[in-house]
């Protein structure tokens, strides 16, 4: 499974791997239980883990770089349900750039949850080539750790053609 096919899907808890796409929406398979389903553009948005970008106090860092400190860190790895301060003592000590004003107890909990995911589905955690050099042939949004996976949304554009909304013409 490839890092670069991993999303986090509005409304709906835990990661998902991209197996396809269609212009409505697209086919995902949860990594915790291995379930497939459909998932709908009109009602979610999706958000590929390999172009969130956390708040720092400089210019901000892909998930990436912080999900490599917290691998790399001796520190043990604090429950996903812990509190704000043991969450925010622990990032901290393993990532001390992070912009602690700006992301948040929840964002820190999510990536917990993640980089456990992660781990025990197997996912290498790594930006593809393609992403660091800026050549994909589409824009990559910039995400944050703000709004909501972790607290980290972009709307993707819908291919579809806007609806016309016939209204009733006013009387004189």
């Amino acid at each position: 499974m490839e890092y670069n096919k991993i999303v986090s899907v509005t409304g709906m808890s835990g990661l998902y791997e991209l197996v396809s796409s269609k212009a409505d929406g697209g086919i995902v398979r949860s990594l915790e239980d291995n379930s497939t389903k459909f998932v709908s553009t009109r009602v979610h948005n999706f958000s590929h883990l390999e172009s969130i970008e956390i708040y720092t106090k400089e210019d901000n860092v892909n998930l990436v770089e912080v999900f490599a400190a917290m691998q790399a860190s001796s520190e043990t790895l604090p429950d996903a349900k812990a509190d704000g301060k043991s969450l925010k003592a622990y990032f901290e000590k393993v990532y001390p750039d992070m912009d602690f004003e700006r992301v948040y107890g929840s964002d820190m909990k999510k990536m917990i949850k993640w980089l456990e995911v992660l781990n025990k589905s197997g996912v290498e955690i790594k930006v593809s080539a393609e992403t660091e050099a800026g050549d994909t042939d589409q824009p990559v949004e910039k995400k944050t750790a703000k709004a909501s996976a972790p607290k980290t949304t972009a709307t993707p554009k819908s291919n579809a053609p806007a609806k016309k909304i016939n209204m009733p013409r006013k009387m004189a």
